[in-house]
């Protein structure tokens, strides 16, 4: 996909009024890679209502030292916030473009995630 392109699809993807609706479209993509990467996140989120607020986490599981499954859950975002946090997350976890890159392409100011 050409940088003009990538930067209106990401864009379009911010612009969409949920994190169903911004998967949908990147499984709709023209770009296989994309479509293909969607895809394989579908069925692996979960909302969860937490001090009052709608959280919103990917599922997954990995093989732990024992080789048994564990289930390994990750907050990406709260319901009703900037889709920008799901799209970063989404290019940087199946594409490995940094965060910071894909807030640039969208427009949208960086700032850096507080350590705990």
């Amino acid at each position: 996909m050409e940088q003009k392109a990538f930067e209106v699809f990401i864009k379009t993807l911010c612009e969409q009024n949920s994190l169903p609706l911004a998967l949908d479209m990147l499984q709709s993509s023209e770009d296989l890679e994309i479509a293909e990467a969607a895809r394989s996140l579908v069925g692996q989120f979960s909302a969860a209502e937490v001090d009052g607020k709608k959280r919103i986490y990917h599922i997954s599981l990995h093989e732990n030292d024992e080789g048994e499954q564990q289930e390994f859950v990750e907050h990406i975002m709260d319901e009703g916030d900037d889709l920008i946090l799901f799209v970063a997350w989404f290019f940087e976890v199946m594409f490995e473009i940094k965060g910071k890159d894909i807030y640039q392409t969208a427009g949208k100011t960086y700032k850096q995630p507080k350590r705990s």
